[in-house]
């Protein structure tokens, strides 16, 4: 059975950018490609800080993470190359969209004085990144077992050509954007000069 989102995608959400944008073909219409889910781990704390930030991010998306490598040494972070300081799990068809329902309708809201994401966040290619700085919004996380707060960076590649088509999907999708807040200027009244 496809994901709930999907079948969004394609009865409501896929048409109305067609109409909208006037693709001629219905390949050109924007969808998800994937989402990445990146969590860094500092190089100076103890080394069960990468199995925990590991073992959350398993709970959270249901994949077993890939861990990320320093390339370089760098003294001042106490950092040396081949040091493990992140891991990330990329999530494609059904497994993102069920993530990505999960998290539009249950972890985003629990974010404290949530008011909605930045729609600032565009890379310039369609596709969005934003943070979370406490992985305990997730229903799944135990609050009871965590050890430190640990943030993510979730990236949603999409196909879209340009952030305004990428704007409309995740806008149809259902993520909670904050609007824009338009200043208006007023015009002062000039003095008529005699």
């Amino acid at each position: 059975m496809k994901a709930r989102l999907y079948e969004k995608y394609v009865k409501e959400v896929a048409p109305a950018l067609k109409a909208k944008h006037n693709y001629s073909n219905v390949h050109l219409i924007p969808k998800f490609e994937k989402i990445v889910i990146n969590m860094g781990v500092s190089a100076s704390l103890e080394k069960s800080a990468i199995d925990d930030a590991a073992k959350d991010l398993t709970q959270i998306t249901g994949r077993k993470p890939a861990t990320s490598k320093s390339r370089h040494s760098i003294a001042n972070f106490k950092l040396r190359e081949g040091q493990v300081i992140g891991c990330r799990v990329t999530l494609r068809k059904d497994a993102m969209y069920e993530f990505f329902d999960r998290m539009v309708a249950a972890a985003l809201p629990r974010i404290r004085d949530f008011r909605g994401l930045s729609p600032r966040k565009f890379d310039g290619r369609g596709n969005y990144t934003f943070g979370i700085a406490d992985q305990t919004i997730f229903p799944e996380i135990e609050l009871d077992k965590i050890k430190r707060t640990q943030g993510m960076d979730v990236t949603i590649v999409t196909t879209a050509k340009t952030d305004a088509e990428a704007l409309d999907l995740l806008k149809l999708m259902g993520l909670p954007l904050a609007e824009a807040k338009v200043v208006e200027v007023k015009a002062e009244a000039k003095p008529e000069v005699k």
